[in-house]
């Protein structure tokens, strides 16, 4: 009698010689087949599964490359010695796609993710003719390294747009692009050096954090007042360089005014440090117009600022970009030039292609109504539905709110229970480095990748969830 249980799917989506091999696989690995085992002949095993006999010996191949069998001319093919403690036993049962490994997870329909953007509204087509227009004109050109700070043409169009838009003054030469403002952070520290003392807000962009950390780095939380960053905590920590996102805070959302601004600045100089100041969405403001960047309004080189298009283009196109005063500029070029353009060529060409064109300032007044309406909608239902249970922050700006929550309920239970109806919030305590306790809890809510139905519908959900009995 044949003693490997192998069960043949003929519909399933594995090959047949995958379901053989895993079958006899499984049996070595539990030890049911031991050393010396003799495995059926090529043509036993088939007639007995009524496949072919190369498939069988597709199947032998597999566990021969992989070291479980061996071969002798003659002889047969034999199971090789093994430790078969080594695996564990849940590999005793074979996995198949439609089995449940886990338990399953409420199914998300609604999720309110502050990484989220419309792209719906997103010029398809005009990118797509751009990037194959950048292709076809520069030929094989953009497939080599290109500068190291990132495309002249971009730097040049990014230069423009940011004093028009943000008031940010600054030559090409002062700007570098990269992968990402991780990336750019983690650049940053080893230009301004580990052996400073670092701060930033707290709470604060939990990824930033975690840069800082990983660069080494002493890093100090600056607790924050109605109008930011404490300038009085933030001197008693005897920090030099600040991060800070004045423009928008997040998460909180509250706009920096001009005093305080002025009071950071102030700070910089007197201690003769630095401002990393984090401009991730200060395009999007819903109440006058958006607030002109720190940077702008530094005449003493101590700001570095940093912008992104992730918000305002898509997230996966990984380009962000830092404007370095001139006393970093010289440290990067002397230091730093060894790091190569960490931003695709192709992609940078056609964004110079989109920026020049005036496709970029359209889509961003696009943008802006499209967000504005979501925001829009977002507050109504928020306050419809939901009304004094729970008070809004930070709304005023940005594609992120927060709502603080007045039902005793805490943080994960709010999270798992809104889950449960289909719609995923996000915490808040990720953001602080010293957690306070607080009496009421406060939960995050980005909107720009939903559609205005859609917010309508998960904030009608999440009323049902927290307050339905």
């Amino acid at each position: 009698m044949f003693e490997i249980p192998i069960v043949i799917d003929q519909d399933g989506n594995n090959p047949i010689y995958l379901q053989v091999y895993e079958a006899i696989k499984l049996e070595i690995q539990a030890g049911r087949m031991p050393p010396g085992t003799k495995l059926p002949s090529k043509r036993k095993l088939a007639q007995h599964l009524q496949i072919s006999q190369t498939t069988v010996e597709t199947a032998y191949e597999q566990l021969m490359a992989e070291g479980y069998v061996d071969s002798f001319p003659r002889k047969g093919i034999f199971v090789k010695e093994l430790n078969s403690d080594l695996f564990s036993v849940t590999n005793k049962i074979p996995f198949r796609e439609n089995d449940t490994v886990q338990p399953q997870k409420e199914k998300v329909q609604y999720d309110f993710s502050h990484g989220g953007i419309a792209l719906e509204a997103f010029p398809y087509s005009i990118w797509r003719k751009l990037s194959v227009q950048s292709l076809y004109e520069e030929e094989s050109s953009l497939f080599l390294n290109g500068e190291r700070n990132g495309e002249a043409g971009l730097r040049e169009e990014l230069a423009s747009y940011l004093y028009q838009s943000r008031g940010v003054i600054c030559t090409p030469n002062q700007i570098v692009l990269g992968g990402g403002t991780q990336f750019l952070i983690g650049l940053l520290t080893m230009m301004i050096g580990k052996d400073a003392i670092y701060s930033m807000e707290e709470p604060g962009f939990h990824r930033t954090r975690q840069v800082f950390k990983d660069q080494g780095v002493k890093l100090i939380p600056i607790l924050l007042d109605q109008d930011g960053m404490d300038i009085k905590k933030l001197s008693e920590s005897k920090a030099k360089v600040t991060y800070v996102t004045p423009s928008h805070q997040f998460p909180i959302g509250m706009v920096m005014p001009i005093k305080r601004r002025m009071e950071l600045i102030h700070w910089a100089v007197e201690n003769n440090g630095f401002i990393i100041e984090d401009d991730y969405d200060g395009e999007f403001r819903y109440k006058g117009k958006p607030i002109p960047s720190l940077q702008g309004l530094d005449s003493n080189g101590k700001v570095i600022y940093l912008g992104t298009f992730s918000k305002s283009l898509i997230p996966s196109i990984r380009i962000s970009y830092m404007v370095l005063p001139v006393s970093l500029l010289e440290v990067y070029h002397r230091h730093f030039t060894i790091y190569k353009q960490t931003v695709s060529r192709i992609h940078q060409h056609t964004l110079w292609h989109f920026m020049k064109n005036g496709h970029w300032e359209r889509h961003l007044n696009r943008m802006r109504t499209v967000y504005r309406k979501k925001q829009e909608v977002l507050v109504l239902m928020i306050k419809k539905l939901l009304g004094k249970r729970v008070s809004m922050i930070g709304e005023e700006a940005g594609l992120h709110v927060l709502l603080r929550v007045n039902n005793q309920m805490t943080e994960t239970e709010l999270i798992e229970r809104a889950a449960k109806f289909g719609v995923k919030v996000y915490p808040t305590s990720i953001y602080y480095e010293e957690q306070k306790a607080e009496k009421e809890t406060v939960i995050l809510l980005g909107f720009g990748g939903l559609s205005e139905a859609e917010i309508q519908e998960g904030i009608r959900l999440l009323a049902k969830a927290w307050f339905d009995d």
